[in-house]
């Protein structure tokens, strides 16, 4: 590995990761993963020897591979680099790295591009679930420039349109089989839409749910209590023991400070707070107030009958989202859940691990 490994940095959404081919990287999943922490400067809490950006929005990587699935164009495997320790975990998806992929299956050559826009079918592996991005492509390249702007993002450019597709009808978006659960004495919604999340009013923690990131890292009773609840939420969403993974986040909720919101939302990932939300955490959040009884569906304002697009607050402004709910069924089908998303190519070259 003395010459480097080829490699494309790339903003997703509202993070931000290195983007990898599978072909480029060890096989082994032991080999890889130490590789990727040595190429992102893990673990250090200034990421200062790699590529990492010290936090964990900015320490995310995609492997991507020409799928063996029919129908399908490429495969994404999303692995979060902790920042300091020395662990690789693949037991969630990143929606906002997802935002990437279809340009960078363009880019290397994976996918032809079509003379307009492009659709790109992506299984993320991480769940064998499937998206299809689809984005500008005029000159048979994918366009980074444009007039789409996301909340948490300066400036704007090309939008990215994620339609994720429905899992079947044993679906289930509860992974309880209860609408409300009670842990620590604490009632919370579990729900997984993309991505597990426990819903919490944050009135529940005594907190209004508009603090900002910076007062509720700095909260360490508050912190020690969402770290216990997201333990017992853990397993009973099926999780096992969850002290070393990412998953479940937990996302405080409140009323909408906009007369244009949904919901409010602070999402512990799972110990910083996140500086907006996940997209398929926005996803799960706006799956669970659509349900009734649920947690935060008495402090959502939900909008007009017949839209499905909800706009879920978070500390850098809001994140549309779409979702479409049978909730005459047991349980609760997704018909239909998609988002917009912004991606650009910040370089492409080699990059040298530690």
């Amino acid at each position: 590995m003395s010459d480097g490994i080829r490699c494309m940095q790339m903003r997703g959404g509202t993070s931000k990761g290195a983007y990898f081919l599978a072909s480029d990287l060890p096989a082994g999943p032991a080999e890889r993963d130490d590789l990727l922490l040595r190429v992102m400067g893990s673990p250090d809490p200034r990421q200062i020897d790699g590529i990492g950006g010290a936090h964990p929005l900015t320490s995310k990587v995609a492997v991507v591979s020409p799928s063996a699935t029919d129908g399908v164009d490429v495969d994404y495997l999303f692995l979060q680099v902790v920042v300091d320790q020395p662990v690789v975990t693949d037991k969630q998806n990143c929606g906002n790295i997802l935002a990437g992929i279809g340009p960078f299956a363009v880019e290397r050559g994976l996918v032809a591009a079509q003379p307009e826009q492009t659709s790109v079918r992506i299984r993320m592996v991480n769940t064998d679930s499937i998206v299809t991005a689809t984005f500008p492509t005029p000159d048979g390249r994918p366009r980074y420039s444009g007039d789409t702007a996301i909340d948490g993002v300066p400036g704007t450019a090309a939008p990215i349109v994620l339609n994720f597709e429905d899992d079947g009808p044993g679906k289930n978006v509860l992974p309880t089989g209860n609408i409300t659960d009670t842990f620590n004495g604490i009632t919370v919604t579990c729900v997984d839409n993309g991505m597990p999340v426990v819903v919490v009013a944050a009135s529940s923690f005594g907190k209004t749910g508009y603090e900002s990131v910076k007062e509720l890292e700095a909260d360490e009773e508050l912190n020690k209590k969402v770290q216990e609840l997201r333990l017992e939420a853990g397993k009973a969403m099926g999780l096992g023991d969850v002290s070393g993974t990412t998953v479940p986040k937990i996302s405080l909720v409140a009323a909408p400070e906009s007369g244009s919101g949904t919901i409010a939302t602070r999402t512990f990932i799972p110990v910083r707070v996140h500086e907006s939300i996940g997209v398929l955490g926005a996803v799960s959040v706006g799956t669970a107030v659509m349900l009734p009884g649920a947690v935060g569906s008495d402090l959502a304002v939900m909008p007009p009958e017949g839209s499905h697009r909800l706009s879920i607050e978070h500390p850098s402004g809001a994140l549309q989202v779409e979702v479409e709910l049978d909730t005459t069924t047991t349980p609760p089908k997704v018909l239909r859940s998609g988002v917009v998303r912004t991606a650009r190519k910040l370089f492409d070259g080699t990059v040298f691990p530690r």
